[in-house]
């Protein structure tokens, strides 16, 4: 069995489920907590800054972890803008957390059909008229960004529409493929592994969804380990198309691994 010197790390499905706790997926982090092994919470979520899913990891889930722990597809997008567009004006289809973070990294938002590029992640109080100026946008030669293509959002009233939904919708209507952030996209896993400071084959992936979590593991060339407290289910593992490097019912069987 290799020894894996980091790890990166789904958070829905995979460290807890909704708002369920996943004691088993608490005790291995903590467990990464008490060696110092380096790991990165790896989340296509971005609706909420670094310092909001700090706050509830340590709350509500008791894992005592660092903002540094932590890589969003909001901190994959501003690398992606500062590499290739660091002096882009933008056109934002987002919630406040991510137009905090990039006007926090220097960008100015304009929401004008003559932006740059446009950013498109989960607003849920997007409108028509939004839409059709991204449209515009996009159509007048913006770049296309996007932080995530997730399909659907959990909820307490059950699966609504997520940044996916939105996306589809901006495809159809300018027939321009954009360039994604998140999983299972490559700018989220080669910016975490950047800050990890570890080769990609000394750093295992763990997440619970195939089609995101072990799909940016195989099309980016690190290890995976599907965890089936989540998306993806037992049943499903013989079919898969590619099998994960690694399958566990729960991370308790993974402790004697670290």
């Amino acid at each position: 069995m290799k020894q894996y010197s980091g790890y990166l790390i789904d958070l829905d499905g995979t460290t807890y489920y909704g708002k369920r706790r996943i004691p088993t997926a608490e005790l291995f982090i903590q467990e990464l907590l008490a060696r110092d092994i380096p790991f990165k919470f790896l989340t296509n979520n971005a609706t909420r800054q670094i310092h909001q899913i700090q706050q509830m990891l340590e709350q509500d889930y008791d894992l005592p972890v660092k903002d540094s722990h932590i890589y969003t597809s909001i901190i994959a997008m501003v690398n992606y803008l500062q590499h290739h567009h660091p002096d882009a004006e933008l056109f934002v289809i987002g919630e406040e957390p991510l137009k905090t973070e990039l006007r926090q990294a220097g960008f100015t938002i304009s929401q004008d059909r003559s932006a740059d590029v446009v950013v498109q992640a989960l607003n849920r109080q997007t409108n028509y008229e939004e839409l059709a100026m991204a449209t515009q946008a996009i159509l007048n030669g913006a770049t296309f960004l996007v932080t995530n293509t997730d399909q659907l959002i959990p909820t307490a009233d059950g699966l609504y529409p997520s940044s996916g939904a939105t996306t589809a919708f901006l495809k159809h209507a300018t027939s321009i493929e954009p360039i994604v952030m998140g999983k299972p996209h490559a700018p989220i896993i080669e910016g975490a592994l950047e800050q990890l400071g570890l080769p990609k084959d000394e750093v295992l992936m763990i997440g619970d969804n195939y089609q995101t979590d072990i799909q940016v593991g195989i099309q980016n060339g690190v290890d995976t380990l599907l965890v089936l407290t989540g998306v993806t289910q037992k049943e499903e593992v013989p079919h898969l198309p590619v099998a994960p490097t690694y399958v566990v019912d729960n991370l308790s069987q993974w402790m004697d691994k670290i």
